[in-house]
């Protein structure tokens, strides 16, 4: 079924969409939930909350790709349930793994004047992910956003978990040496 009769059958509040849905882009959705939370009870509950927010959302929304719009929901639900865990029970995250590579360069805020500080760090990082080549940028998005373990951002890059760290690793420093140009503190 495509995206556009999905959206429709949201829109009709006919709730074959939920099952098309689930049948369409439910193993995608588990996987960007399971590699930011790490756990499958878990994963399975964000996902079903996806779909809850997508049959609240949809109308007024009417997505063109639905994909990235589930995407979206499932890795902000995803994150806000890793947030509302306790620190104990964050060890195997694929989300916290990434986090600390990226602490290197990019810091998290305290202060609402930091909030404001990190919208525009966020289209700094923007600017510069557009400055990069398709293959390190799908590298980085995959590590960095859909928080995908190094194995399966290789997988998806076709190249070695070794070709994919010394990857990141380049595109971390640029980012550093980026943000520093552009008077950031990092």
């Amino acid at each position: 079924m495509e995206d556009r009769d999905i959206v429709t059958l949201y829109w009709q509040r006919d709730e074959e969409a939920i099952r098309q849905t689930d049948r369409q882009y439910g193993r995608y959705l588990s996987a960007i939930a399971f590699h930011i939370l790490a756990d499958r009870e878990d994963s399975r509950e964000t996902v079903n909350d996806t779909y809850l927010r997508a049959w609240g959302s949809m109308p007024p929304h009417r997505p063109q790709v639905l994909a990235t719009y589930l995407g979206r929901i499932t890795r902000q639900l995803s994150i806000d349930r890793w947030r509302a865990r306790g620190r104990a029970k964050r060890g195997g995250s694929q989300y916290a793994l990434s986090l600390e590579e990226l602490g290197d360069c990019v810091s998290g805020a305290a202060t609402p004047e930091e909030a404001l500080d990190l919208a525009e760090l966020g289209r700094a990082i923007g600017d510069y992910l557009r400055t990069l080549p398709l293959p390190a940028r799908r590298a980085f998005l995959c590590r960095y956003y859909y928080a995908d373990s190094l194995a399966e951002t290789a997988r998806v890059c076709g190249i070695s978990v070794p070709a994919v760290k010394s990857q990141l690793y380049r595109t971390r420093q640029g980012l550093q040496t980026y943000l520093e140009k552009e008077g950031f503190d990092v």
